[in-house]
């Protein structure tokens, strides 16, 4: 039998991340000092995975799946016998710092210590720690039992075991693990939302959008895009012959529009001729029209879905 994953911190990230790795199979161990919170674990957890049944996401019952998370006051006792240590405390480096601490003389030897961290890197609370080569950071999209992106940070101490270990798990659970090469504030994905956020402001700052227009040429826009290509392979099949050519035409004007912003990252030859090596690597351009229509065929479906859920809200 696998050993037990454990939860440490029973906030919404906390709920999301049981309900993970329970669904996976897994016997999931939740920890929180609060009382309050403690108690409504529980019912948390039976409300969205009857949400996730009633959309048929489920391959059991739902009791079937919370009956594997327990929820308990004591620290030491849910991580004794762990294999893989989930933090979700909040976002404050001193905090971070005395939890791993304590995690790393409780815990098993062999068990991952993981962080649910948005932007702290885990050389930050993990130096000096002796058992640092386990412990790393596993920052999930929000909520992650419905966005399965989860960025894998190691520091440099971080063992590359732990790292392959962590991405199984991961795996395992139909989470996307991606492992982000160099620690970074925010890693990945904040960084991507921070960028544009920062431009949303700064649009509506100087007057060029309210609120609600920006984030309806998101919501209508980019992110329909976004719900099934990143932004590379959007360039990639926004212009015939690629993203090389996207990148000739319009790389000018997104390097005006960035220099305007006092942001100087022109898009050099090399840069881009890396960029279209890798999109080439994974969709060559004889194949370029067929995935044209794929990405078509998922708006057409979006809309679908969309004009359904629109019905059901009115």
């Amino acid at each position: 039998m696998s050993a037990p994953v454990a939860i440490v911190g029973a906030g919404s990230i906390g709920v999301s991340w049981a309900i993970v790795f329970a669904r996976a199979g897994r016997s999931v161990r939740m920890q929180d000092p609060d009382a309050a919170r403690r108690e409504a674990v529980p019912g948390e957890i039976a409300a969205r995975l009857a949400q996730l049944d009633e959309a048929g996401l489920l391959d059991e019952a739902p009791d079937a799946i919370a009956a594997r998370v327990t929820v308990a006051a004591d620290l030491a006792a849910t991580v004794a016998r762990a294999g893989h240590v989930q933090e979700c405390a909040p976002e404050r480096l001193e905090l971070k710092r005395e939890l791993f601490a304590r995690l790393d003389g409780l815990a098993a030897p062999d068990a991952v210590l993981a962080s649910s961290s948005s932007a702290i890197v885990a050389s930050r609370f993990a130096e000096g720690l002796p058992g640092r080569a386990r412990c790393l950071v596993v920052h999930p999209g929000n909520p992650p039992h419905l966005i399965p992106v989860v960025e894998v940070v190691p520091a440099p101490f971080t063992d590359p075991a732990v790292v392959e270990r962590t991405v199984a798990l991961l795996e395992a659970a139909g989470q996307s693990p991606v492992v982000v090469r160099r620690e970074i504030e925010g890693f990945v994905f904040n960084r991507l939302q921070g960028a544009l956020l920062r431009e949303a402001y700064c649009l509506v700052r100087d007057g060029v959008a309210s609120v609600d227009e920006v984030d309806r040429v998101v919501r209508d826009g980019l992110g329909r895009r976004w719900a099934f290509v990143g932004p590379f392979e959007t360039a990639d099949l926004n212009t015939r012959g690629g993203i090389a050519s996207h990148a000739e035409k319009l790389g000018p004007a997104y390097a005006r529009m960035g220099a305007e912003r006092g942001q100087n990252d022109p898009w050099t030859p090399d840069l881009v001729e890396k960029v279209t090596a890798e999109r080439r690597a994974l969709l060559p351009l004889e194949d370029w029209d067929e995935r044209v229509a794929w990405r078509d065929r998922a708006l057409i479906a979006l809309l679908r879905a969309r004009r359904e859920l629109s019905g059901r809200e009115n």
